[in-house]
């Protein structure tokens, strides 16, 4: 995870210090050299700890508490810092080249705008990160049994066990209470229950088993050992491990590229269709659409299940006839603003519901995610009602 950006995280944390220390240690306060090193120490900690990160093997450490720590710190000082010194430095040529006071109101500007962020990144690791949110969502279609009008669905993904170790299992908790209380006929998790490693869900097994027995689910990107390093051979047990947990002791129905099929008491029947892992580079594609869809006929109603919504366009429309299709992966960019987020950039359908001809994708913004914070994006339990659409 570090790895990726190591350099662009060192330039910021070291262009952030040099800049102050130019601008107004020395030429300002006549800061004397000792006074100097001291404020130099926490950036040089800070780049030790960045490659420190940055060398491990796998994408994230073991114990994710060195994880959270640099993270904190990162938000807490050097984002902050960040701000004021491009702000400052803005104000500086504003100031230079334009206007030639000698007031810089980049530098106020600066104070103000680190403030909020640092204000920000504390409510983002707190209360931000343990607001959940239920969704209501109702659905019409023509070709939906009857006797299925009204069936009510709760979408939830990217829960990210190993994040909830320590304090925040508390927050686990609650969500297995909300998504209890909404007494749904079926349950679907559309991936990413781990972040790295199965041991995670083994260890959360007794606070996610009743709430979510029965529950169908499809694999995520991080389900498949792809951020740790290993053999074919070790990785394969890592799957396999994780894949009992899901079946065995989560009692779970995992559609790895299958269908399963859902009788009403009255005969009528919909499909539910889970493919693996359909995403664009870095993320996996083991998606085989002709095996996942074998025996549905063209006039069957069908719910597709996928981790990626970047395959809703890319293969779920043209080589399915899936009427709704279900998705997670994006965690809603984890933070909003004035209605934009991070991932709308990569993503088109990266958070809420969409519809084209008739049919239908639904990304929900998730549970949880390898990094502990959330703005403006609360974690989202979603309740899909499925209504038939009464002919005129």
């Amino acid at each position: 995870m570090i790895a990726r950006i190591v350099i662009y995280l060192i330039l910021i944390i070291v262009l952030s210090d040099l800049y102050i220390d130019m601008h107004y240690f020395r030429k300002r306060y006549h800061i004397t050299w000792w006074q100097r090193l001291l404020w130099w120490m926490p950036c040089i900690g800070m780049v030790i700890y960045t490659c420190a990160l940055a060398s491990i093997r796998n994408f994230a450490p073991a114990d994710l508490t060195w994880m959270n720590t640099y993270l904190f710190l990162l938000g807490m000082f050097v984002g902050p810092k960040a701000i004021f010194t491009l702000t400052s430095f803005l104000g500086w040529i504003v100031r230079k080249y334009i206007t030639h006071t000698h007031r810089n109101w980049g530098h106020y500007i600066g104070i103000l705008l680190g403030t909020c962020a640092f204000g920000a990144f504390v409510y983002g690791l707190t209360y931000g990160v343990s607001t959940i949110q239920v969704k209501h969502v109702d659905l019409y279609f023509k070709d939906l049994p009857k006797s299925f009008d009204g069936y009510r669905i709760v979408h939830v993904s990217d829960l990210h066990l190993g994040t909830f170790d320590g304090w925040r299992k508390k927050i686990l908790k609650a969500e297995m209470d909300s998504i209890e209380k909404q007494r749904p006929d079926l349950i679907c998790f559309t991936g990413d229950l781990q972040n790295m490693r199965p041991q995670e869900v083994e260890k959360m097994v007794s606070v996610i088993r009743q709430p979510m027995k029965g529950t169908i689910a499809v694999l995520g990107n991080h389900d498949y050992t792809e951020y740790i390093k290993g053999d074919f051979k070790e990785k394969a047990a890592q799957e396999a491990r994780l894949v009992a947990a899901e079946e065995k002791r989560l009692g779970w129905k995992l559609l790895r590229n299958q269908n399963s099929i859902i009788i009403s008491p009255d005969k009528d029947s919909i499909y539910i269709c889970g493919t693996e892992n359909d995403g664009k580079p870095p993320f996996p594609n083991y998606s085989d659409y002709q095996k996942a869809t074998k025996g549905i006929s063209k006039n069957s109603f069908m719910i597709m299940l996928q981790h990626d919504p970047s395959a809703w366009r890319r293969s779920i429309l043209p080589k399915t006839h899936a009427q709704l299709t279900l998705c997670g992966h994006t965690h809603g960019g984890q933070m909003q603003f004035f209605g934009w987020r991070p991932t709308s950039i990569r993503q088109q359908e990266d958070c809420g519901l969409y519809e084209q001809g008739g049919r239908y994708l639904y990304v929900t913004a998730g549970l949880g995610g390898l990094v502990p914070f959330r703005l403006n994006m609360p974690n989202e339990i979603a309740v899909i009602t499925l209504h038939t659409k009464k002919q005129n």
